[in-house]
This record gives C-alpha cells, sequence and structure tokens, in this order.
C-alpha cells in the first residue's frame, strides 16, 4: 500500500463528502449552510489541490484541473458570503444564500469528477 496515494485519496474524497454536507439543505435558508463548514471545504479543496501538483500524467491534468474549478466556485461562494455579510451588511438573504449554495453545488460537482477520475484510474493500475 502506497501512503502517499492514500493520503491523496483520503482529501479528494474528504473534499466531496464535506462539500456535499454543506450543501445539502433548503437552498435558501442559512440555518443549513454554516460558514465553518464552508471554510472547512475550502481549507480541504486547497489542501487536496496541492496535492495533485506532483502529477505529470494526463489523468494528473485532468485531476488538478478538476480541483481549480472547485476551489475557484468555492472562492466565489466565501466572496460572495463574505460581501453580503461584512460589505454590503444586506445579510444572508434567501437570494444571498441561493448564490452561495448554487456555487457550492459547482464545486461539489468538481469534486464529484474528481472522485470518478480516481476511481478510473485506480482500476486502470496494473500489478
Amino acid at each position: 500500500m502506497n501512503p502517499e496515494k492514500v493520503v491523496f485519496g483520503f482529501f479528494i474524497v474528504l473534499a466531496l463528502t464535506l462539500n456535499f454536507g454543506f450543501f445539502v439543505g433548503e437552498i435558501e435558508n442559512p440555518e443549513h449552510h454554516h460558514v465553518f463548514e464552508l471554510f472547512a471545504v475550502v481549507v480541504v479543496n486547497l489542501i487536496a489541490t496541492v496535492l495533485k501538483f506532483g502529477d505529470r500524467s494526463q489523468m494528473g491534468a485532468l485531476l488538478l484541473a478538476t480541483s481549480l474549478v472547485a476551489i475557484l466556485q468555492l472562492i466565489a461562494a466565501a466572496v460572495v458570503w463574505t460581501f453580503a455579510v461584512h460589505v454590503y451588511a444586506t445579510g444572508l438573504t434567501p437570494d444571498v444564500m441561493a448564490s452561495i449554495v448554487s456555487l457550492s453545488g459547482g464545486a461539489m460537482l468538481a469534486n464529484v469528477i474528481s472522485v470518478i477520475l480516481l476511481i478510473i484510474e485506480t482500476v486502470m493500475l496494473r500489478r
């Protein structure tokens, strides 16, 4: 068993599951989507992205691309949250919360693609 692959797989799957946990709930209800959960999703996705930088294969390039898409959408969600609460002081209205959760959903889709690619890569390995 390769410990590097275990850590790599762990962070990819953790990124997906944390993102799913943030995404689930009524889309416009801020009580169903916690800011610290979004923070954890961003941090774990950043770690997963950094772990993907060393792979120079075509599959590695696709994995990195999906991670970059997820990070872009999660950071956009965090910026929307920050601006709504601290800059514009409008608070988490249903419209704002729906935008944040929708961006998180796009990141979750990118994370699903990452996990599928990881499974494909694992299946294709020859012993």
